[in-house]
């Protein structure tokens, strides 16, 4: 996620968005596409995790293979059975905010998202990057290893080494994880013009017809209020020059408003509609440094029940884990799905303010 800091509230922002220049854009070219990767995967494929020593012997000395850590949260599904949840071949920048990224060779597992535990206890819960050179392919029918490989002890040390950063000026501990080293797994630069990456999201089963072109269409629409707000004047501007979905901060002055309802998991909330939660924002669609985006905002007026409070957090950005003078929550089934957002498998978990929510009038659980 792209983590913003307010000082002094020292609170994270799941969707800060910066201002950046748009890459140049060159005429769209397509080509149909197969599923690619060492093991063609898709979409509810049976993959068995290898264990920690067959994973060991292609991992370099900082514990990575093609830039993207192997973290020590992930040994414990080493020797698993689990299906592919999505491909993931590309990646939002959350960093530098450059846009679509590619990623080679990786998938995303159902079930599979780190608690923390190696990184302070980061309580990001990010879906994590599988290579297919640490999975294997297997046959639904054949039978599981009667035992999977209880620990990585052959690869714990490493793992945990590289987990850190060096630390901060200030001596503060500094972290690294997939997410914080991302860039590096991903160097190129993925642009709006190939549309083989909306090929390959239907091919490996990431998303249906109909949700690729809706986030083709955003994706043409947004760069093109890029472009009028560069070359051309301001009374030409469609809704102001802002992006799809036209959300607009309304706090223009002073700290945005705060609430505290102190949810408790297995409560039952409604999301606020969006005009509501727009008036808590301000011109960065930001409350009190954490952002509110459009991909929360499909959301506005959905019932859902708290899963969890969050206080921390690593900064992709430094590797710095922020602590939150107010918790955020968590709500069950709320994940970013990209439908805006050139449908970035990544599937974050949203993190609302209580501000943003409210009590459900009769639930028994309140």
């Amino acid at each position: 996620m792209l983590w913003s800091i307010l000082k002094p509230d020292l609170v994270c922002s799941v969707t800060h968005r910066r201002e950046h220049q748009a890459p140049k854009e060159h005429p769209m070219t397509f080509t149909p596409v197969a599923p690619q990767g060492l093991l063609g995967l898709r979409v509810g494929d049976l993959v068995e995790v290898r264990s920690a020593t067959e994973i060991r012997a292609t991992l370099d000395e900082r514990g990575e293979l093609d830039g993207l850590p192997f973290m020590p949260e992930m040994l414990a599904f080493c020797g698993r059975r689990m299906t592919v949840h999505k491909v993931a071949h590309k990646a939002c920048d959350t960093i530098s905010g450059s846009g679509m990224r590619r990623m080679r060779d990786a998938v995303h597992l159902s079930g599979a998202r780190c608690d923390g535990s190696a990184h302070g206890g980061c309580e990001t819960a990010c879906s994590i990057y599988w290579k297919e050179q640490w999975l294997r392919r297997v046959d639904p029918d054949t039978a599981p290893p009667p035992n999977p490989e209880p620990d990585g002890r052959v690869l714990l040390p490493l793992l945990e080494v590289n987990a850190r950063r060096a630390p901060g000026a200030d001596g503060s501990v500094r972290y690294s994880c997939q997410g914080t080293e991302m860039l590096r797994a991903t160097p190129e630069h993925l642009p709006a013009r190939d549309l083989r990456q909306y090929s390959r999201d239907v091919a490996t089963g990431n998303a249906g017809p109909r949700a690729v072109v809706t986030a083709f269409l955003v994706s043409l629409f947004n760069l093109y209020q890029q472009l009028a707000k560069r070359v051309l004047p301001a009374a030409l501007w469609f809704r102001g020059g802002l992006q799809w979905r036209f959300l607009a901060g309304k706090v223009t002055s002073g700290r945005t408003p705060t609430a505290h309802l102190d949810l408790q998991p297995g409560e039952l909330v409604r999301i606020k509609s969006r005009e509501e939660i727009l008036a808590t924002l301000d011109q960065n669609l930001l409350n009190r440094g954490m952002g509110f985006d459009v991909e929360m905002s499909r959301f506005c007026g959905r019932i859902a029940r708290v899963k969890a409070r969050a206080n921390q957090c690593i900064d992709e950005r430094t590797g710095e884990m922020l602590t939150m003078k107010n918790p955020c929550i968590i709500l069950e089934d709320i994940v970013c799905e990209g439908a805006f957002n050139a449908n970035c498998p990544r599937e974050f978990v949203c993190w609302w303010r209580e501000i943003w929510l409210e009590r459900v009038p009769g639930d028994s659980r309140s």
